[in-house]
């Protein structure tokens, strides 16, 4: 067998781009890429503990406006930094995954790839996980712009339509909440066409006390607005009771009595305790002053003659 003719001799330009130019320019692109993305990731820090602090714009920042924001302190502080942070995680997984596709087909390219397919099939791929995956993105996106809007938050108590309750975790895709049985909700958020919130920024407990109609109204109206002054001015509802008590006055007549309501402006979700305490000394003011809350009795039908 006569020996296989091989040419080793390479010429010395292929062997500096082989050995030389083209890894130089591997790691060039590599390190232009995780510098790009330190600039993007660090930015994306700064804008989130800005916004978490509520830091406010330059533009307005010496202006009277300016002055009431930069002193206002708002109770949803907290909200507002687990929203800023939720959103600065999302952008950074989303930078930090286009710069390595920028980076890994570039890379490909100097590895003398045809990347031309690449791009296509990544076209392609894209255009049907849009078709096929219609509904997650719905859902993301509906996420986004619940947690940019602030909606809600993780603590309130929300009706979301079929499901009420209080939310647990609030994710770019599904939110948890658990109603008052125990039952724990996930609710996708493509899924969410209104959102009732209960307890964002302050509540309202409106209690409609029903009395018979030989009632002195006058001094049904001065009873409760003794009750809900001195509930008011208890120490124990100080941070509850954030505002002084009214008395609306008659609301409606009923087949058992006459309504009448009053109301008290409490903290974000504090209206049920306050409605608690209110009907237990509402009905000790009654009893005391001799006043009647309509009974209902059940009918009872007897058959045979009547005695």
């Amino acid at each position: 067998m006569p020996p296989l003719d091989v040419n080793w001799d390479i010429p010395a330009g292929k062997a500096y781009e082989w050995f030389v130019a083209d890894p130089a320019s591997i790691l060039l692109i590599i390190g232009v890429g995780l510098a790009f993305r330190w600039f993007v990731v660090r930015s994306i820090h700064r804008l989130v503990k800005r916004a978490g602090n509520g830091a406010v714009p330059s533009v307005i920042a010496n202006t009277k406006a300016g002055e009431l924001l930069a002193d206002l302190k708002s109770p949803v502080s907290a909200r507002r930094q687990q929203r800023a942070e939720t959103m600065g995680s999302l952008l950074t997984s989303v930078a930090t995954g286009t710069i390595l596709a920028v980076v890994t087909v570039m890379v490909l390219s100097k590895l003398s790839v045809d990347v031309a397919p690449i791009i296509a099939s990544a076209g392609i791929v894209g255009i049907a996980f849009g078709f096929g995956a219609q509904n997650l993105v719905k859902d993301f996106l509906s996420g986004i712009f619940m947690i940019l809007e602030d909606q809600y938050g993780v603590g309130d108590t929300v009706d979301l339509g079929e499901a009420t309750g209080t939310v647990e975790a609030v994710g770019l895709r599904v939110t948890r909440l658990r109603d008052v049985n125990g039952t724990v909700w996930y609710v996708r958020n493509g899924e969410i066409l209104r959102v009732g919130n209960q307890s964002q920024n302050w509540a309202r407990t409106v209690l409609d006390v029903t009395v018979t109609y030989d009632a002195d109204l006058t001094q049904v109206q001065e009873i409760l607005q003794q009750v809900a002054t001195s509930t008011y001015e208890d120490p124990r509802f100080h941070d509850v009771i954030i505002e002084a008590p009214e008395v609306w006055g008659v609301e409606r007549f009923d087949k058992d009595g006459v309504v009448v309501r009053v109301v008290l402006k409490t903290a974000p979700a504090q209206q049920w305790l306050v409605a608690r305490a209110m009907r237990q000394r509402i009905k000790a003011e009654f009893d005391r002053a001799g006043i009647k809350m309509p009974t209902t009795f059940p009918t009872i039908h007897a058959e045979g003659p009547t005695p």
